[in-house]
């Protein structure tokens, strides 16, 4: 979690023009793969769509209370969804550190990316001015 909010956040500190990212292509294999028709100003404008509703939910999640709980539910029907609470809650973290993983790995490519633009641009600067 703390590398997802890490690498969303050094994103943001860095991509000071997101038009830079118009009509680039990822060039990086699992991340181009999925989403090659999605030029990486749609991806930038995409995480930082994300990461509010990450927050959001993470608050979300803080905020229940146990009170908030209904205790009024038949015994029974319990120890049935007790017994599965353990699996059902693993799959869901698992599935939620492996979003939180693309989603981290994404954001450090697409800061990369725009880095390698940056540097393309003061190249091209520094050699049209020599």
């Amino acid at each position: 979690m703390e590398q997802y909010f890490s690498a969303t956040q050094k994103m943001e500190q860095e991509v000071m023009f997101p038009s830079l990212l118009r009509g680039v292509f990822p060039q990086e294999g699992a991340a181009a793969d999925a989403e090659s028709h999605t030029d990486l100003y749609e991806r930038y404008q995409l995480l930082k769509a994300i990461k509010p509703m990450v927050e959001k939910g993470l608050a979300s999640v803080g905020d229940q209370s146990p009170s908030g709980v209904d205790t009024d539910t038949d015994p029974a029907l319990d120890e049935g969804a007790d017994s599965n609470l353990e699996e059902r809650l693993s799959h869901h973290v698992n599935g939620l550190q492996q979003v939180l993983t693309d989603l981290t790995k994404n954001t450090k490519a697409l800061t990369r990316r725009y880095s390698q633009i940056l540097e393309q641009i003061n190249l091209s600067e520094d050699q049209s001015s020599s």
